[in-house]
């Protein structure tokens, strides 16, 4: 069964992304997704609680984007969240202790923390993010972060990395798997993906700059 998952969007638990846990159900669906994953930055708050409503026909994989002190890690199927400001290597072995799974995200991305220079073995990485519809230049930074992952013989994920309920859904792995947390996670492991997506349009970027500064600008 393939089913479509975005593995890479935020709720208004993250500190620069505005979209309700209402909206996040809402996108979704509308979108054709069968599941996501809510990866909030540094807090599974978001995660945790749409797990508890149980929306009807969706998978929710609870997950969060940790910081770590060379980039961003995307830890999978994880309750708990992962201690930021660490380096990599101790970065994926707290995600493994927690029973989760280690996706770098945008490893190449130019206007983002990306991981790839810092990079040079698959030892303790389970997949790489080689397609976040919100990465800038869109295809150029997809294009290096895919070479990574096939150079190091790593699954390939996709994700949009959504701060704004609009942007849900623009980008999106395909994972040949049943329809339940479990499966999905052991498949992405396997390698069982492909990523699919496309950049978020220019119209609703520009709304992301302009609620960007206006979250900014309150806060000063």
């Amino acid at each position: 069964m393939s089913l479509r998952i975005d593995l890479h969007l935020h709720t208004h638990y993250s500190e620069d992304a505005t979209t309700t846990l209402k909206e996040v159900v809402y996108y979704a669906k509308r979108r054709g997704l069968d599941g996501l994953a809510v990866t909030d930055h540094d807090t599974t708050r978001g995660a945790q609680k749409l797990v508890g409503q149980k929306p009807e026909n969706l998978i929710i994989i609870p997950s969060v984007e940790v910081s770590s002190l060379h980039g961003h890690v995307l830890a999978l199927n994880v309750t708990e969240p992962i201690t930021p400001k660490l380096g990599l290597a101790e970065t994926v072995e707290k995600i493994r202790l927690r029973g989760g799974t280690a996706v770098i995200a945008h490893p190449a991305v130019v206007l983002k923390t990306g991981l790839g220079h810092k990079i040079s073995s698959a030892s303790d990485i389970d997949a790489i993010e080689v397609m976040n519809a919100a990465a800038f230049p869109f295809f150029l930074s997809n294009y290096l972060s895919r070479r990574l992952a096939q150079r190091l013989g790593l699954p390939e994920t996709a994700g949009s990395d959504a701060h704004h309920p609009q942007e849900i859904g623009k980008a999106y792995t395909l994972v040949d798997a049943e329809s339940n947390r479990d499966d999905i996670i052991e498949s992405i492991r396997k390698g069982k993906t492909a990523p699919f997506g496309k950049p978020i349009p220019w119209a609703l970027r520009l709304q992301r700059i302009a609620m960007d500064l206006q979250t900014k600008l309150r806060r000063c």
